[in-house]
């Protein structure tokens, strides 16, 4: 005597398996790439100071300007 409605059962369970593996695989591989972005920054220098060159520095991401004195002794 077999028993069917279990073995169908099992059957089934194992068809949905692999049936979400295989797409959790092709869902994780269909996805992009996403490298991390490095900002890039600028450095200007836009005055001198007591023998000291200005220094601007800005993030290309930002619009935030930092200044700072380059003192090259």
């Amino acid at each position: 005597m077999t028993d069917f409605p279990y073995t169908r059962a099992f059957v089934n369970g194992v068809i949905i398996g692999v049936s979400l593996s295989i797409f959790s695989f092709f869902v994780y591989m269909l996805k992009p790439n996403s490298q991390p972005m490095t900002p890039k920054s600028t450095f200007e220098v836009i005055d001198t100071y007591k023998g000291c060159d200005v220094v601007q520095y800005t993030n290309e991401y930002l619009s935030h300007y930092n200044y700072f004195l380059d003192c090259k002794k």
